[in-house]
This record gives C-alpha cells, sequence and structure tokens, in this order.
C-alpha cells in the first residue's frame, strides 16, 4: 500500500540535499553520496538508517521519473499556495477556512463513494498516489542501477577497510635463519652478516639482521615488506654447499597472496613478474657466489 501522506509531507528536494531545479544527473549524484552515508550496512548500530535509506530511495524513484516528479511538485505547490493563504489570514478565519475544507472534503468524499470512484479531476495527491503505485508496479531501471552501484562500492569500500586494518608490521613477522656450523667453527658454516645480507637484500628492504652470538648457524631478519619476507622464505637457499633454512618466527603472515608452494594467486601478470624476478634472482645469486669464490682465492 502507498503511503501517499508520508510522501506528501516529506521534501524530498531537501532529503535528498538538491535543489527544487536540479537535473537527474545532479540527483543521482547527491542521492549517491547520502545513501552511501545512511546505508544499513554502514549503520549497524542506527534502527533509523534502513527508513532512512527507504525514503531516499523512494525520493530517487520519485523525482527521476517526469511523470511522478511533475505529480509530486504539483503537490508541493498546492501545499506551498495553502500555506501562504494560511498565513495571510488571521486565526479566526483560518478556523473558519479550515472547517469549511473539511466538510467540503467529507462531502466530497461521500460522493465518491455513492458514485464508486474519484471523479474525473483527481486532487494532487490522487495524482501523485497513482504515480507511486505505478512506480511500485513497474520498479525503476535507475533506481536498480544506483543500487548496483551501491551494492558494488560498498564491497570495494569493505575490501579497503580489510586492507588497511591488516597491513604489514614486520616486528611482528620476523624470519629465523638456520644453517649447519660446529661449536668450534670459527667462520660459523662460512656465514656472516655481510654475506647474508648480499644473499637477503635482492628481496627488498632489511629492516634488521642479527646473527646469533651464542648459537651457531643462527640468525634473525626482519623485511620491510611482507612480499619481500616471502619471497626470501620461498626462494632463499644461500650456499649451496651449506644451504639456508628460513622460516617465520611464530604464525606466518594471514593476508597472502601466495599459495603454500610459492606460486602465486593473482593474474597472469603478477606469475610472469614473478617468473622474470626469480630469473633476476638466480643471476644475482650467481654472481654473488662467483664473487665470494673470487674473495676467497684471493685470501688464500
Amino acid at each position: 500500500m502507498v503511503d501517499v501522506k508520508k510522501f506528501s509531507n516529506i521534501d524530498l528536494y531537501g532529503l535528498i540535499g538538491v535543489e527544487l531545479t536540479a537535473t537527474e544527473s545532479e540527483i543521482r549524484k547527491a542521492y549517491r553520496k547520502k545513501a552511501l552515508a545512511c546505508h544499513p550496512d554502514k549503520n549497524p548500530d542506527n534502527p533509523k538508517a534502513a527508513e532512512l535509506f527507504h525514503e531516499l530511495s523512494n525520493a530517487l524513484g520519485i523525482l527521476t521519473d517526469e511523470s511522478a516528479r511533475a505529480a509530486y511538485d504539483r503537490v508541493l505547490n498546492a501545499k506551498k499556495a495553502a500555506a501562504l493563504r494560511h498565513a495571510e489570514l488571521d486565526s479566526k478565519r483560518r478556523k473558519l477556512i479550515e472547517d469549511l475544507e473539511r466538510r467540503e472534503k467529507e462531502a466530497s468524499a461521500k460522493q465518491k463513494s455513492r458514485k464508486g470512484g474519484y471523479s474525473a479531476e483527481k486532487s494532487p495527491e490522487e495524482q501523485l498516489k497513482d504515480e507511486m503505485e505505478r512506480l511500485r508496479k513497474e520498479g525503476s531501471r535507475l533506481l536498480e542501477e544506483e543500487q548496483e552501484m551501491m551494492r558494488k562500492q560498498l564491497a570495494e569500500d569493505r575490501l579497503k577497510m580489510q586492507e588497511g586494518s591488516s597491513q604489514w608490521d614486520s616486528s611482528l613477522h620476523r624470519i629465523k635463519i638456520k644453517w649447519k656450523a660446529e661449536k668450534g667453527d670459527d667462520t660459523n658454516g662460512g656465514y656472516n652478516e655481510t654475506n647474508l645480507r648480499n644473499f637477503l637484500k635482492k628481496y627488498g628492504d632489511i629492516v634488521a639482521l642479527v646473527i646469533s652470538a651464542k648459537k651457531r648457524g643462527s640468525a634473525v631478519v626482519e623485511f620491510k615488506s611482507q612480499e619481500a619476507a616471502e619471497m626470501a622464505i620461498d626462494y632463499e637457499k644461500g650456499n649451496m654447499d651449506n644451504p639456508l633454512e628460513l622460516s617465520w618466527i611464530g604464525n606466518a603472515p594471514k593476508n597472502t597472496n601466495r599459495t603454500g608452494n610459492g606460486s602465486t594467486t593473482i593474474t597472469d601478470n603478477d606469475y610472469e613478474s614473478i617468473v622474470l624476478r626469480q630469473m633476476r634472482q638466480a643471476e644475482e645469486r650467481k654472481r654473488l657466489i662467483e664473487e665470494m669464490m673470487r674473495q676467497d682465492a684471493g685470501d688464500e
């Protein structure tokens, strides 16, 4: 059932936030902004949010339909004219006029009831009611389009909120590095801070790298980015004669773009980027090994 009295008493232009002369494009833009702000999904603790959102949707349907908007404008103009007339009358005359109008309406209603319908000339409110009923039956394609756009926007907003709430904190995702080294081995299995940093820095910026002074064959590294940390764990082996073992200290990051075997699950372009990066890393590893071998040969 269309509650025409409710909507005829609401300033639909003011509700959406536009002037009476607003174009359809301006109405849609203003509706989108206000409806997103008061959407029930964004206001779960506000019981009136759903009602306001419903009113905005009805306002959009009326004001973007030429015939329905014209009917609403007639109601609006009739109310303004009546308010102006009342303002010009003193209180006593106003009461007389109101009583007269009430009796006329009652008599008109009885006459319509006896005839079984409305007279040929419908009031502005009756015309608006007909238009709202038509919109209800036909449905508004424009309103459906706007609500679909809103669903997409809300989904994007939720995704951004999730991304913002799960930003990388390197201090919570440090990596332990292990390799073979005997207690009395002064070379610490062939690893020191310099060559460890050379092995690891190609993945990204290193926040901290600490080699254990008490326990041989052990170090901790902290990367600035999640991507660098994940790549290092997946691909870095260090010196093949004494390979490195990298693993998370504690739980691995929950939000990740990789599968358990190190492959990507995003797009073909991302996959190609990873492959190229692996090739560059392999070349860099080869170059570093050759450089260290030359340095070792020069020390002998």
